[in-house]
């Protein structure tokens, strides 16, 4: 699954187009390298967004095409 539509599904960034711009500024990195919006997200990568000030480190577990909003906390552990 593209790094955008992962970010998108689990939630972590709100909308695709964000995540989009997001990866173009440079503002998300996998595995400590900047990654582009078509990056094929694995299970075990680590994803690092930086928003301003604040930065989010999480691992992804699994990768789905969809899911509930209940459940989108299941495709990644904050580290």
């Amino acid at each position: 699954m593209r790094l955008d539509k992962f970010l998108k599904v689990s939630r972590l960034i709100k909308r695709r187009t964000i995540a989009n711009e997001a990866c173009d500024a440079g503002r998300v990195e996998v595995n400590g390298k900047p990654a582009k919006a078509s990056y094929d997200v694995k299970p075990g990568d680590v994803i690092e967004i930086r928003f301003g000030e604040r930065t989010v480190k999480a691992e992804v577990t699994a990768v789905m095409e969809t899911v509930k909003k209940e459940n989108a906390a299941e495709m990644y552990r904050y580290l």
